[in-house]
């Protein structure tokens, strides 16, 4: 089934989208930098985020483009190998211009933390069907059958997508207080408030695609587009093993904006401020089994970087 969006939704879409992306603060990066309390520093911790990054490039590029970095950005892969499972998706107009904006959003944000701090070749990503699948499986405790297929169609791919970029926000929501050195926390700050404003927006934007439809049944499971995102959601809180850092699109009342909506386009705490979660956290959920040190899930071989290998 093809994802109907509407265009009136769509501007709806766009200024949430907008708002975010107003964070953005430009800068000039040259990063050198300790982090004492963490024992990494302020390098390892914005370097950290090339593996989401290229785990999002990818998936955005294959599903709306049909190819990869290695035609899009070349120069950005530095002779990683190509990811796994990768496919063009038969997506609606709307949907596919979206993506297309998100895939070339990321390979803005490989070059310019590539340009700060070096980063590391891209490492290897499982994006396919059977990874994927997997993970939907996890979420709702049984196996899906058929098995969930994230390239079917506009629709799975956005529920497939509603999985990648929130874990990133939340990481450079958490990053931010990490940063300690003081000749370069200025400029780390404005690239790290630059990332997080169009990662933001991306999430912003995807969760409202989704809550237009949040009452659809996705077929052939049967399922509510609100419950999926619940599960995945529920999901990634099991995995981080941090308590509660991720929600769904619509919450039981108490977790909702003030105590006084189900509704929750936008996932946040008690007092509506975005959830942080460690790099520990993130691996944990990236790698799908819940520990930090077991590679799997998207990255069957491990993350990159000092943080990922300590």
């Amino acid at each position: 089934m093809t994802a109907y969006i509407s265009k009136g939704f769509a501007s709806v879409v766009v200024l949430l989208g907008s708002l975010v992306l107003s964070l953005n603060l430009p800068g000039t990066f040259v990063l050198v930098a300790s982090s004492p309390t963490s024992g990494f520093s302020d390098n390892d911790l914005l370097e950290f985020s090339l593996n989401l990054e290229y785990l999002e490039a990818e998936f955005f590029l294959f599903g709306s483009l049909g190819y990869g970095l290695d035609v899009a950005a070349p120069n950005l892969t530095g002779g990683g190998p190509p990811p796994i499972g990768g496919k063009l998706v038969q997506l609606d107009s709307l949907a596919k211009d979206v993506f297309q904006q998100f895939a070339f959003q990321e390979v803005g944000h490989l070059r310019a933390i590539k340009s700060a701090v070096g980063g590391f070749p891209r490492p290897l990503l499982d994006i396919s069907k059977a990874s994927i699948g997997k993970l939907m499986d996890s979420a709702f405790g049984k196996p899906f059958s058929p098995p969930f297929d994230p390239y079917a169609n506009s629709l799975n791919f956005i529920l497939a997508a509603y999985v990648i970029p929130y874990v990133g926000l939340t990481g450079y929501v958490g990053a931010n207080p990490q940063l300690q050195n003081a000749n370069s926390k200025k400029v780390i700050h404005s690239l790290v408030a630059g990332l997080l404003g169009v990662e933001s927006g991306q999430d912003a934007i995807l969760r409202a695609l989704l809550y237009e439809r949040k009452e659809q049944t996705v077929q052939p499971y049967g399922v509510t587009v609100a419950e999926f995102t619940d599960r995945i959601s529920k999901l990634r809180n099991k995995l981080g093993n941090a308590g509660l850092k991720d929600e769904g699109i619509v919450v039981e009342r108490e977790l909702g904006a003030e105590g006084r909506v189900r509704g929750n386009m936008l996932a946040g705490d008690k007092d509506s401020l975005a959830y942080s979660r460690t790099p520990q956290e993130i691996l944990r959920i990236v790698y799908g089994g819940g520990n930090e040190r077991q590679p799997g899930g998207f990255f069957p071989k491990g993350a990159s970087g000092r943080i990922a290998k300590s």
